[in-house]
């Protein structure tokens, strides 16, 4: 599906959609990590904003439950 980031300033970034469907605001980060993805998506600092991640490979490693900063998934995107 179709995508786009639209920036404050009025860039725009079109691509690809992955993952689920649905629209998504909030403040664009980055995070230059190899490692701790879950750990991110669970840290309640991320809330409201879309993560970016640098590696390439998020995921290669699977998800422990003893690794979450909390509950529930926080970064909105």
């Amino acid at each position: 599906m179709s995508a786009f980031l639209a920036l404050e300033d009025g860039t725009i970034f079109r691509g690809d959609s992955v993952g689920a469907d649905g629209v998504a605001f909030g403040e664009a980060v980055f995070t230059t990590a190899m490692t701790g993805y879950q750990e991110t998506v669970t840290d309640p600092s991320f809330a409201e904003q879309l993560v970016c991640f640098t590696a390439p490979m998020v995921g290669n490693y699977g998800v422990a439950e003893n690794r979450s900063e909390s509950e529930a998934a926080h970064a909105k995107a």
